[in-house]
């Protein structure tokens, strides 16, 4: 693996309080060199398909040998296990509660390691908290492998399972699709878990949400303001918008609600 250097930060932290700026120190202090970029600290407390869900769409977008740690963890301090992944020229590092599903589902050729702590005691990690794990295991071992002292082999033993995602797959069938919601962005849009190619042989495209038929336009411009409408956003997936306003507000509905995509020229 020829690292990169750079680092990424997903959590839920929020930014109230020095939870990711300790993190980040702890990096630095052990590899001065790297570069930490925040990827989002704003996820849902505890709602870890947010935070799969947005790395498996953003990885891409950094350069190979990236490591992109994600610290949503309602099991810190249990005996939830963390995963190492290598996949696509990139690590991933995340508690093993379902944070990488959305990327292992799809990851045929991903090589994953149960990090094991005994193992990495010449890094001097010393005892970790019971309640911060990003600060005393996830940085360090983070910073040690960006600056190539710590081989990825070394973090633990080979595994080949993982626990699976909180929210299921889309289903797929004969002019139709049913996701879910999986965020809410700043400006009210609800973004889901179907991606634009479960759609694209669809003639008329009609999204279903509490109650609501609403139709699939190209971009926001097409819409009337106040008008909902779905389309296919910039990282490939659909999203229910309401042009100049909240698609939140207007339909009430929140992270986890189901979306149906279907074919009006099939109903």
């Amino acid at each position: 693996m020829h690292w990169s250097g750079v680092i990424t930060m997903t959590t839920d932290f929020g930014h109230k309080g020095p939870f990711a700026a300790v993190m980040r120190g702890v990096i630095l202090t052990r590899n001065p060199q790297a570069q930490v970029i925040d990827l989002a600290h704003d996820i849902p407390p505890q709602w870890p398909p947010e935070a799969g869900f947005w790395i498996s769409r953003a990885y891409r977008y950094f350069p190979s040998g990236t490591i992109h740690m994600a610290i949503v963890d309602p099991g810190v301090g249990t005996e939830r296990e963390i995963l190492v992944v290598e996949h696509d020229g990139h690590v991933f590092i995340a508690p093993d509660n379902g944070l990488l599903a959305p990327l292992l589902d799809h990851a045929e050729a991903a090589k994953l390691w149960q990090l094991d702590i005994e193992r990495l005691q010449s890094l001097n990690l010393g005892k970790p908290s019971d309640t911060f794990h990003g600060r005393d295991i996830f940085a360090p071992v983070a910073a040690e492998l960006a600056a190539g002292r710590l081989p990825l082999a070394a973090v633990g033993d080979a595994v080949e399972q993982w626990t699976p995602g909180w929210l299921d797959e889309p289903e797929v069938s004969t002019g139709r699709v049913s996701g879910s919601i999986i965020t809410i962005d700043a400006f009210g849009n609800l973004i889901s878990n179907i991606d634009a190619s479960m759609i694209e042989q669809f003639r008329e495209p009609v999204a279903r949400i509490a109650g609501h038929q609403i139709p699939m336009l190209a971009t926001y411009g097409r819409a009337k303001p106040g008008d909902l409408l779905a389309l296919v956003n910039s990282f490939g997936v659909v999203e229910i918008a309401k042009a100049e306003g909240s698609a939140a507000d207007g339909i009430g509905s929140e992270r986890g609600a189901p979306l149906v995509i279907a074919d009006g020229y099939r109903s």
